[in-house]
């Protein structure tokens, strides 16, 4: 969903995660994630280099505080791949974020999606959909819920949240602040 995202509004930036796992067939350092050891992500995170981390599936991921306000700063929407715990670090820095959890139409269809793919043995499979139902439990905590049964109507609804947040009081006026300047 996010590639047809950014081919659908490529003014959003994607935000490359850093993360200690290995990279699956065909990922490429600094492109998909940035692939980093250990003891590199546990330093980044005492040097406080992150704006939210969490260790999923048995590894950590976390986001790039440089990276993030480097396109804030430019007044780009900036677009996160991250799981609830992450979500929840990020609205209390940023409480105009706008969360978004895309669900599977059931358990069933995510356990048969993620064997289609093929990238991960039945271990790993088997460990990525016990976390699923854990991060389930969590919709309840994201503005917006996009069940992606469909990938087309799935698509429509996410371009529709991208560009109803757009128009939210905050960000007109973050975007437009002279106008709103001259008006108040």
């Amino acid at each position: 969903m996010v590639r047809l995202l950014l081919e659908n509004d490529p003014s959003i930036r994607v935000s490359i995660s850093h993360t200690t796992r290995a990279p699956r067939k065909g990922e490429h350092d600094g492109l998909d994630y940035h692939f980093i050891s250990e003891r590199s992500f546990l330093d980044k995170i005492g040097n406080a280099d992150f704006i939210e981390w969490a260790q999923v599936h048995g590894n950590y991921y976390g986001t790039s505080r440089s990276g993030i306000e480097s396109v804030l700063d430019i007044g780009q929407d900036v677009l996160l791949e991250i799981d609830w715990q992450g979500a929840r670090q990020i609205r209390k820095l940023f409480p105009q974020a706008i969360g978004i959890f895309i669900l599977p139409p059931s358990q069933e269809e995510l356990e048969r999606r993620l064997r289609a793919r093929a990238t991960d043995d039945d271990t790993t499979i088997t460990r990525r959909i016990t976390t699923a139902r854990e991060e389930m439990r969590h919709v309840a905590e994201f503005d917006y819920v996009i069940i992606n049964d469909q990938l087309q109507r799935a698509l429509h609804e996410l371009l529709a949240v991208v560009r109803a947040s757009r128009l939210l009081f905050l960000a007109q006026k973050h975007r437009h602040s002279n106008l709103f300047a001259s008006i108040v």
